[in-house]
């Protein structure tokens, strides 16, 4: 473990400490997480004593499935669950790849983030509640299926919609978890949406318990949640840089030798 990860391990040993942190989070959905970059991301969170969450590609995401189980993931989510049929699909691939004892160990959610899924809300959050822990409002690109940009987040009319969902979560038993450009300017709309039902709520990188709002270090810990993402970024970016450089030596000496006999490297 390096420098930088030493520091992302210290982050995130105050944030489960004082902030209310409770997982790391990847992608391999947007993000593109690779998997040498799960293995580092998993190093880093399990020396702060904190799990994974990982979206994987899709409803019906077979490997990425597969790979969640292999590395020992907690919570899986699975992105643009649009119609209660792609619903199906999800809870068939998880049972497929995931024994019964071993979902005793793991929670599957679905990604609520297009006005098209919110429309099928009861509908899916029926087939959930005998199948999956809970749901994760994505504000992001349920705001972009209404056609809006970034700057309505957080507005109160997108904020009614993630209550409205709270509460059918509260009455059914399920995992709300609100996610989408979480920062301190969202403070206001998830005590709003906490007082209703909140279980946790996530940045791009960092989950914090939705309890968590309360706390007076709520502001800390979201900047550290930044802090820690940016380190995360600077890691992997000097991992790869690594990479690519490690054999510069030897390339440039064959390119030298190359040329010595008049040949034409491309």
């Amino acid at each position: 473990m390096n420098k930088t990860e030493r520091k992302m391990v210290e982050i995130l040993s105050k944030g489960r400490d004082s902030h209310g942190v409770v997982s790391v989070k990847a992608e391999f959905e947007a993000e593109g997480t690779r998997t040498d970059e799960l293995l580092r991301l998993v190093d880093v969170s399990r020396s702060a004593g904190l799990p994974i969450t990982l979206k994987i590609g899709g409803c019906e995401a077979i490997r990425d499935l597969l790979e969640a189980k292999q590395i020992g993931v907690k919570y899986i989510v699975a992105p643009m669950i649009e119609t209660p049929y792609a619903l199906q699909k999800y809870v068939a691939a998880k049972n497929l790849v995931y024994s019964t004892e071993e979902q005793q160990d793991t929670d599957f959610l679905f990604n609520i983030e297009t006005i098209s899924a919110f429309n099928h809300l009861d509908e899916m959050t029926k087939i959930a509640k005998d199948n999956l822990s809970g749901l994760v409002f994505g504000r992001v690109d349920f705001c972009g299926s209404l056609g809006f940009d970034r700057g309505k987040i957080e507005t109160q009319e997108i904020t009614d919609k993630v209550i409205s969902v709270a509460k059918v979560c509260k009455t059914k038993n399920l995992d709300l978890v609100m996610g989408g450009a979480i920062s301190i300017d969202a403070l206001p709309n998830l005590i709003q949406v906490e007082s209703v039902g909140l279980t946790r709520f996530e940045t791009r990188k960092v989950v914090f318990t939705g309890e968590s709002v309360k706390k007076a270090s709520i502001k800390d810990g979201l900047l550290n949640a930044v802090h820690f993402e940016l380190l995360w970024l600077l890691n992997k970016r000097d991992y790869y840089q690594n990479l690519t450089n490690e054999d510069q030596k030897r390339i440039q000496m064959l390119e030298d030798r190359w040329k010595m006999l008049g040949k034409e490297v491309l």
